[in-house]
């Protein structure tokens, strides 16, 4: 989780939204991505994190089939990351700050096509959570930062005491 910290503290400097993400098999990071596309005038919604990591292990030919690989993010995926991650293999997904407003990853599967549903995944969540937090607060604090600001993700997020949930 340092590295996708790592990466989501260089997305903020540059004024994106603070997600990093890291792919990790075999004990190393394989991929990874941080969040572009999130400030004008190129705002977008497919630069995630997730599905820049993703992205990158597409090129290289990588599958993550049998590869026991686990997903760490800064901030719950959400439901196109989710899925990607679901298709790509992954068997564990890992992350720091939950997405209350677009979040995925505690979804019920029960009501999903086979494809989804049967993929099995296990989610860990909370992890470093409040260094996380941070990041995502810093980002909506400043008021230079637009996306998603006055949002219930913004304000859930700056409602936030360090390390614990409202």
């Amino acid at each position: 989780m340092g590295e996708a910290l790592a990466l989501a503290g260089q997305a903020l400097d540059r004024g994106d939204f603070p997600v990093g993400c890291v792919v990790v098999s075999g004990g190393r990071v394989i991929a990874s991505g941080a969040r572009t596309g999130s400030r004008p005038p190129h705002a977008n919604e497919l630069d995630h994190a997730e599905m820049i990591a993703l992205r990158r292990l597409a090129d290289q030919g990588v599958s993550l089939f049998g590869a026991k690989a686990s997903i760490y993010c800064t901030m719950e995926p959400c439901l196109m990351c989710y899925g990607a991650i679901l298709l790509a293999g992954v068997e564990r997904i890992v992350y720091g700050f939950e997405d209350i407003m677009g979040g995925a990853a505690r979804c019920d599967r029960k009501g999903f096509a086979p494809l989804y549903r049967d993929n099995p995944v296990r989610v860990v969540e909370g992890v470093r959570r409040s260094e996380c937090l941070l990041l995502f607060r810093r980002f909506f604090q400043n008021p230079e930062n637009a996306y998603w600001q006055g949002s219930l993700l913004a304000d859930y997020t700056l409602s936030q005491k360090k390390g614990n949930r409202a």
